[in-house]
C-alpha cells in the first residue's frame, strides 16, 4: 500500500499508513458530527481504526453511528476499551468463567462472545471483575465490584481489569465524571489498584496495530493524558486536534510524554501543509521570537507573551508551545500570559 503524500510540502500524515482515530471530541461531540471531520477523514484514503475509550456500547453500535455521519465503517474497524481489556482478561480465565461486570452491553457481549459467564454479584463467584462506564452504573454496582475484590490474594483473590481510566467524559450537558472517577470510588472501597486496558495503556493500541497491520500509523485525539501519551508510550506519530478536551492552556503546559508531534485547528490540518516555526534571537535583549504564519510569541526571560495573534488560533498556540517547551525551566517556572493560556 502506498504511504500518504498530498504534496511536496510536508503534511502531518506524510509516510503514514493507517489512522487511529479518537471519536469523542474528534469525529463528533454529542450527536452531532464535529464541522469538517468526516470530509477529512475520507479525503486522506488511509485505512482507519476508530479507537474508543467509551465502553457502554459495542462495536457494530459505534460502527452504525459513525456510519449514520457517512463514514461508512465496518464494526472491525473499531477498537474498543473492552476489546482490550479481553487481552488482558485471557492470560486469567477458563471457558465458563463468571466474570463481574460493571458496565454495559460494550462488555457484556465481549465476555460472551469469549465463553465467559457475566454475572453482577460477588455471590456468584466471579473469577474476574472487568469494569466500564455505562450511564446505568450505580452504588450497588460498585458495591458489589468491592465485594468480589476484598478477597485478598492469599484467600484467591481476583483480576481486576478496568476498560479505562479517563476521569472525566465530556456530554451533551457538559462534562461529567468518567469511568476513572468509578474506578477510584471502587479502589477507595478495597484498597487495591485495578489494571487498565484502554488509552493511554498499550493493549488498545496494539489490538489495532495487528488487525490492522500497520507499520506506521498515525494517533489522532483531542487528549493530552489518553491519545497522546497512549501514542508515545506505544512509539507512535501523534496529532492533537483542537476541537475537543485539550487546547491552549493544558497544551502549552503539558508534560514531554504528552506532547503532540503534530498540532491541527480541525481535521483540515491532517492534509495541509505544516506551517514551519521560525526562532529569532534578538541580541541586545536576549529576546527569543517564535512565529508560526502570522502570529509571534515572546519570551523574554521568564516571561512568554503574545506579540501578534496569528490568523487561526493553532499558530498562536504553537508559537507559545516552542517558547516554553524550549525553556531552560519548566512551566512553573515561567510567567505566561493569560491571554495565551486563554487560547
Amino acid at each position: 500500500m502506498a504511504l500518504f503524500r498530498k504534496s511536496a510540502a510536508p503534511t502531518p500524515l506524510d509516510g503514514v499508513d493507517c489512522l487511529y482515530v479518537d471519536l469523542d471530541g474528534v469525529v463528533y461531540k454529542g450527536a452531532d458530527a464535529i464541522p469538517h471531520a468526516v470530509d477529512s477523514i475520507r479525503a486522506t484514503g488511509l485505512p482507519t481504526a476508530y479507537l474508543t475509550n467509551n465502553a457502554s456500547r459495542t462495536d457494530a453500535e459505534v460502527a452504525e453511528h459513525l456510519s449514520s455521519f457517512g463514514l461508512e465503517v465496518q464494526p472491525e474497524q473499531v477498537v474498543t476499551s473492552p476489546q482490550a481489556a479481553m487481552r488482558l482478561l485471557a492470560a486469567h480465565l477458563e471457558p465458563g468463567d463468571p466474570v463481574l461486570v460493571v458496565g454495559g452491553a460494550g462488555i457484556v457481549v465481549e465476555i460472551e462472545a469469549r465463553g465467559w459467564r457475566v454475572v453482577r454479584t460477588a455471590a456468584e463467584q466471579p473469577k474476574a471483575v472487568v469494569q466500564g462506564f455505562h450511564p446505568s452504573v450505580g452504588w450497588k454496582d460498585l458495591a458489589e465490584a468491592s465485594f468480589a475484590l476484598q478477597r485478598k490474594p492469599a484467600d484467591g483473590g481476583i483480576p481486576w481489569i478496568a476498560t479505562n481510566g479517563d476521569w472525566t467524559i465530556p456530554v451533551a450537558g457538559g462534562i461529567a465524571p468518567g469511568n476513572g472517577t468509578l474506578v477510584s470510588a471502587v479502589h477507595t472501597a478495597v484498597g487495591r489498584l485495578a489494571d487498565f486496558a484502554g488509552k493511554p495503556e498499550t493493549p488498545m493500541f496494539e489490538l489495532a496495530t495487528e488487525r490492522f497491520d500497520a507499520k506506521a500509523p498515525a494517533m489522532i485525539g483531542d487528549r493530552l493524558d489518553t491519545d497522546i501519551l497512549g501514542a508515545s508510550r506505544t512509539g507512535i506519530r501523534s496529532i492533537l486536534v483542537l476541537t475537543g478536551i485539550d487546547r491552549g492552556a493544558s497544551l502549552i503546559a503539558a508534560d514531554a510524554s504528552m506532547r503532540p508531534d503534530h498540532v491541527i485547528e480541525d481535521l483540515r490540518g491532517l492534509t495541509e501543509p505544516i506551517l514551519p516555526v521560525r526562532e529569532t534571537l534578538e541580541t541586545s535583549t536576549g529576546d527569543v521570537y517564535f512565529e508560526v504564519g502570522a502570529a509571534a510569541v515572546r519570551r523574554s526571560g521568564i516571561d512568554v507573551t503574545l506579540v501578534r495573534p496569528g490568523e487561526r488560533a493553532v499558530d498562536s498556540i504553537r508559537a507559545a508551545c516552542a517558547a516554553v517547551w524550549t525553556a531552560d525551566r519548566p512551566v512553573l517556572g515561567l510567567r505566561v500570559s493569560p491571554e495565551l493560556l486563554a487560547l
